[in-house]
């Protein structure tokens, strides 16, 4: 079952530290976010590989957008 790797916040995206076809543990960075000149890294609690990245460095996220799919 696929695991939905989700923004906490609204912010911007400065930077993605996975692509597509990557194999992650739990802890594994996925995104580094900013907001209110906080940065904010986001973590996979799940093991598994990268399905999809849907997000892109400079997309503004809402709270709940999805930014990696992991499987």
């Amino acid at each position: 079952m696929p695991h939905h790797v989700v923004s906490d916040l609204v912010a911007n995206v400065l930077s993605i530290a996975v692509e597509k076809g990557q194999s992650v543990e739990p802890g594994t960075e996925i995104a580094l976010l900013e907001s209110m000149k906080m940065e904010i890294p986001v973590l996979t609690e799940h093991a598994g590989t990268v399905s999809e990245v849907k997000v892109e460095v400079g997309d503004v996220v809402q709270e709940g957008d999805i930014l990696a799919v992991i499987d």
